[in-house]
């Protein structure tokens, strides 16, 4: 069975005339009965009957074309809707995100969708990961790009792939030597976190506490530029999303271990409301990125010995230390 089999069943049904279906689906009056017969002999039932010079659906072709109906509709919707993706949209286009993705993914997502549809008008804003969800929840976003929030229910949320954190240090820090560290070695340790309202702070308290650790948070900010500025110039680390890792060609960058820091990013929709063609569009290049830049990076950590992580657009060189 085939699609036009479907059609030319729907369109006879519909004029309940050989000569007039066969015009509405331009073909000739005895393709149209050839293919009808096709479809018949597959289903196992006449689907018209000929009653003198009149064409009668029988009541097995009655149940079939609701749904034939049915599916045609969504087909020819889908259809209509890929051709409409293909062309040029415009609009606006409206993307709240948190800090760790603005730095990196979001630009290079951007200039991608840019390319494709330079009509489009995009405002972005950068908030925690559960202003992001409320501002979806709100309408207030067209689309939320974040780590996975204490959503509320109007959310749904679409992971992307795993993150993973590590330790960042200077090559004059007593630790720069390491190739990895276990999250207890980080007791008692200088570190520079982001604040206490921030639910990266608030998983890193977690991890800290399920190993027994107590690290010495010496500074407190948000900005990742800020936090890695800082650990150049102190005697501190920071834990830094490996996303967010794109100038770190003079710092060290130390796989932390037993547990290892892991969240989940991902887009947030609204539940209830559909997306816009925009917003659609720009998902799938924001899909296609993360996919990309994860093959990227697992090829990297296979030629360079490290271990293979779900980061998403990272181009992080790892330097190599020597085991301690």
């Amino acid at each position: 069975m085939e699609l036009r089999h479907l059609r030319y069943f729907a369109a006879l049904a519909e004029q309940l005339n050989f000569t007039r279906a066969a015009e509405t689906v331009h073909v000739t009056q005895s393709t149209l009965s050839h293919q009808i017969k096709q479809l018949e002999t597959e289903i196992g039932h006449r689907l018209f009957d000929r009653i003198g010079k009149r064409i009668v659906i029988t009541e097995a072709g009655e149940q079939l074309l609701g749904r034939v109906k049915h599916a045609l509709s969504e087909i020819d919707g889908g259809l209509r809707a890929v051709r409409g993706s293909a062309q040029q949209l415009s609009g606006n286009l409206r993307i709240g995100v948190t800090h760790t993705f603005n730095v990196s993914l979001l630009p290079a997502c951007i200039d991608i969708f840019f390319g494709k549809h330079p009509s489009v008008r995009v405002t972005v804003q950068e908030l925690n990961a559960e202003s992001v969800a409320r501002g979806v929840e709100a309408g207030d976003f067209d689309i939320g790009i974040a780590y996975r929030p204490n959503s509320p229910a109007a959310i749904s949320f679409e992971p992307l792939c795993n993150d993973e954190m590590a330790l960042v240090v200077s090559p004059r820090h007593p630790l720069a030597g390491r190739r990895r560290i276990r999250m207890v070695e980080l007791h008692r340790q200088k570190l520079v976190l982001s604040t206490r309202d921030t639910t990266t702070r608030e998983l890193l308290e977690g991890w800290f506490r399920s190993v027994g650790a107590e690290p010495v948070v010496v500074v407190e900010m948000n900005p990742i530029a800020s936090a890695l500025a800082l650990v150049r110039r102190i005697e501190a680390g920071a834990i830094i999303s490996r996303q967010a890792l794109t100038e770190t060609a003079d710092l060290h960058v130390i796989p932390i271990e037993n547990p290892t820091p892991m969240r989940t990013p991902g887009i947030l929709w609204h539940r209830d409301h559909q997306p816009t063609a925009a917003a659609k569009s720009f998902a799938v290049v924001l899909r296609n990125t993360v996919i990309g830049t994860r093959m990227a990076s697992s090829g990297r950590a296979s030629v360079n010995g490290q271990r293979p992580v779900g980061t998403i657009g990272s181009s992080t060189k790892l330097r190599r230390s020597a085991p301690k």
